[in-house]
């Protein structure tokens, strides 16, 4: 998929309609990633090992019983909460959001379509990482709790929403570039409106599975789901919403 949208006639399209534009950009920044984490490549290339991780008294991971590179640092990754490493990669999905669609940045892609690949790969590879916060894909784990989660990706995906809601409700397009193409099958207008769905419908499909999912399990855990919210409201108050280790 990835080299598919990179290449004709996918990236001659790109510069013709917006709609394909954007599209392109929401499988760089959520779906490849997503489906980069949710695949686990590394454990092709032997980087990481095939076994059930093993899981200390605390519920934390150790070290796997051959360790992979990957292994090891899954190890140090897993011995501290995320919070603040989560917060740090969810501001750089929604900065990289906002630079990679604004007018100046996307006109420049349709005058160069090659710039398409540096877009996909600091994307794809800011996107993984924030996945690897999201779903679990062994040996990785989250390392923050669910209402953590949920809030990361329903701040995330609100973020493209608004963007494309703010695109649709514009009367011009915000890309210049889409003004001057000539022999166009249907309207800027309507071009405008179908972008604005696919960005809502690929972003909902990529992100509400994942609200809903850990909404249900921590609503079904053992635990008191109002008891263990305010714990973790009570941790917030006394080390920051940022948490104590990176």
């Amino acid at each position: 998929m990835w080299v598919l949208i990179v290449i004709p006639p996918v990236l001659t399209l790109t510069g013709e309609y917006e709609f394909v534009q954007s599209t392109q950009f929401v499988l760089f920044a959520i779906v490849i990633p997503a489906l980069l984490v949710v695949g686990g490549p590394w454990r092709w290339f032997d980087l990481a090992s095939l076994d059930e991780p093993l899981v200390d008294d605390d519920g934390r991971q150790i070290a796997a019983t051959h360790p992979r590179p990957l292994d090891r640092w899954m190890q140090r990754r897993s011995a501290r909460k995320g919070y603040r490493r989560t917060v740090t990669l969810l501001l750089i999905f929604v900065a990289q959001t906002i630079l990679w669609r604004s007018a100046p940045v996307v006109d420049e892609l349709i005058r160069h379509p090659w710039f398409s690949i540096v877009e996909s790969i600091t994307l794809v590879i800011g996107g993984a990482f924030f996945w690897l916060e999201l779903v679990e894909s062994a040996p990785f784990r989250p390392t923050t709790a669910r209402p953590y989660r949920i809030g990361v990706a329903a701040i995330a995906m609100w973020t493209v929403w608004v963007i494309a809601y703010l695109m649709a409700m514009s009367q011009n397009t915000w890309y210049s570039g889409f003004r001057h193409v000539s022999g166009r099958l249907f309207s800027l207008a309507v071009d405008q409106q179908v972008t604005t769905a696919l960005m809502w419908f690929i972003s909902a499909c990529a992100f509400l599975p994942i609200i809903f999912a850990n909404l249900n399990r921590w609503l079904q855990s053992e635990e008191d789901p109002d008891e263990e919210l305010y714990q973790l409201v009570r941790r917030d108050q006394s080390r920051g919403f940022f948490g104590t280790n990176p």
